[in-house]
């Protein structure tokens, strides 16, 4: 059995704030934070959702959108609306009163007109802001094969990461039979000794199961939050609620794949680092399952020498219009239209875009948004006390230099 737009429509939740991402998230929602020098952290759930056949698709807006509809619309318009297939951007629809979307479940519920206008079998609800493939197709059969209510997109992760997750406990069939939502105290998977099996963050309904779990929870006091309210009722009240263990977009493995939050600064540092090196643990160049994103129509990289200085670009990816002038780049992500002058070394760092570093300028371990003109021979990422006066420095000891930044 295989998803097809006939039976299965999305809805992408994308209205985060990410606070944890500030101040990448300062002027824009978390969705739309830039990743990978030429990607936003949407296109991964949005390419997955093309290339599974998922072709119908609303976009729930609402944090500081307009960055975030104006890249879906110039982005990934290209699905042929006459056969069905979509991706539209919707604002809160205040369903419930004038408040914002006052949860995940909330933001299904003020928009289940639209579900009844799509007549779908099953509703696939995601996450705007993860990093990862995932043919939805894979999960959609397990879906059918348990005959599940609902079936959640699990993965294995230290205890020490699931504090901050959904947590599950599954019986050998894979129904789950227990599910805390961010425990400081993480129920361990049997046998498997600090390691707890979490939500992705990924749910499949049938549809009738999820309109009456959702107007169940619009009518009571709650946080109207699937991790939080909807998935533990279901649990509790027996419903056959299953888990679907993250494989890879070839359905290989029973624990394989790769996926990431990547909600702070820390998670964010960490995921670009791994699209680097001669066997990335997430490969940017997957020409199986290639991501879509914006064109950004500009001239290829350039690496040259300056004078007598020669570049050295070593385990970095280099965006279209970056250009490289007699300056040292070691495992790093510039994104487009960046410039790095005569003498400047940069080691570590993940430039997001339009950006003009200095000649001799020095940097380490370093995160710097749109439209920043770092200056001659500035220094930051050797002294961790100096930065921190200057800079927001995370607990992993990444500096963050804001979008439009001035130095006088």
């Amino acid at each position: 059995m295989a998803v097809t737009t006939r039976d299965t429509l999305v809805f992408l939740l994308a209205g985060g704030q990410g606070e944890r991402l500030y101040p990448l998230t300062r002027d824009r929602a978390k969705p739309a934070v830039p990743f990978g020098g030429h990607y936003r952290i949407i296109d991964f759930t949005l390419t997955n959702c093309v290339h599974s056949e998922l072709r119908r698709i609303f976009v729930m807006t609402q944090y500081r959108s307009l960055s975030l509809e104006r890249h879906v619309k110039r982005g990934f318009q290209f699905l042929p609306r006459e056969l069905g297939e979509f991706i539209d951007t919707v604002p809160p629809q205040f369903r419930s009163g004038s408040s914002w979307y006052a949860g995940t479940a909330d933001a299904v519920y003020q928009n289940i007109d639209l579900m009844q206008a799509e007549k779908p079998k099953r509703l696939l609800v995601l996450s705007g802001d993860h990093v990862y493939r995932l043919d939805y197709r894979l999960m959609a059969e397990d879906h059918e094969r348990t005959g599940a209510a609902m079936t959640i997109g699990v993965i294995e992760v230290p205890v020490a990461e699931a504090t901050r997750m959904g947590v599950l406990e599954v019986d050998r069939s894979m129904r789950v039979v227990g599910f805390q939502e961010k425990p400081k105290q993480p129920k361990e998977i049997p046998g498997r000794p600090g390691i707890a099996l979490a939500s992705m963050g990924i749910y499949l309904f049938e549809t009738e199961t999820l309109v009456r779990e959702v107007m169940w929870d619009a009518k009571r006091e709650s946080s109207h939050d699937f991790g939080k309210d909807v998935v533990p009722h279901m649990v509790e009240t027996g419903q056959r609620v299953f888990a679907f263990p993250l494989r890879d977009k070839n359905g290989a493995g029973e624990q394989a794949g790769y996926w990431r939050d990547v909600g702070t600064i820390d998670a964010y540092f960490d995921a670009h680092k791994d699209v680097l090196g001669k066997t990335p643990k997430f490969d940017l160049r997957d020409r199986a399952w290639p991501i879509f994103s914006v064109s950004s129509r500009l001239p290829p990289a350039e690496v040259r020498s300056d004078g007598p200085l020669r570049p050295d670009v070593v385990d970095s990816v280099l965006a279209d219009g970056v250009v490289v002038a007699g300056a040292t780049v070691h495992g790093s992500i510039l994104g487009v239209d960046t410039v790095v002058g005569p003498g400047a070394e940069l080691e570590d760092c993940i430039l997001l875009g339009r950006t003009v570093i200095g000649p001799g300028a020095k940097m380490k371990k370093v995160v710097v948004d749109h439209d920043v003109v770092i200056p001659k021979d500035f220094v930051i990422g050797q002294d961790a006390k100096r930065d921190a006066e200057q800079f927001l420095r995370s607990a992993g000891g990444i500096c963050v230099i804001g979008q439009g930044t001035r130095f006088d």
